[in-house]
């Protein structure tokens, strides 16, 4: 093997472990705003946790942060809960910020 196939490895099994890594931390991010917006809405317990479930689960609706952002906006503006957009995503900055510490201390 070549240095220039041994350097294409290394390069492709970082980019490989930092997007595992992202997923991770976008993942844990999606709970923590779930769990942020429950206590808003005025859930607690198990509802607090269904709800933070469902909050990572839209996630999966497209590549993207703007499906959670929805989500989240959607169901202030239905219970009355006064957030602006930007303290969202402030929000959702934050807590990235946050679990992306979290995952390479746990790595």
């Amino acid at each position: 093997m070549t240095t220039f196939d041994q350097r294409k490895d290394a390069f492709e099994n970082r980019f490989a472990l930092d997007e595992a890594l992202r997923f991770k931390a976008v993942a844990r991010r999606n709970k923590q705003l779930g769990l942020w917006a429950a206590a808003l809405l005025g859930k607690s317990g198990a509802d607090a946790e269904s709800y933070a479930s469902e909050v990572v689960a839209a996630d999966f609706e497209e590549a993207g942060d703007e499906d959670v952002f929805r989500k989240i906006r959607k169901d202030f503006d239905a219970a009355g809960v006064k957030q602006s957009d930007h303290e969202i995503r402030r929000t959702m900055d934050e807590l990235l910020a946050v679990a992306v510490e979290q995952v390479k201390s746990e790595g």
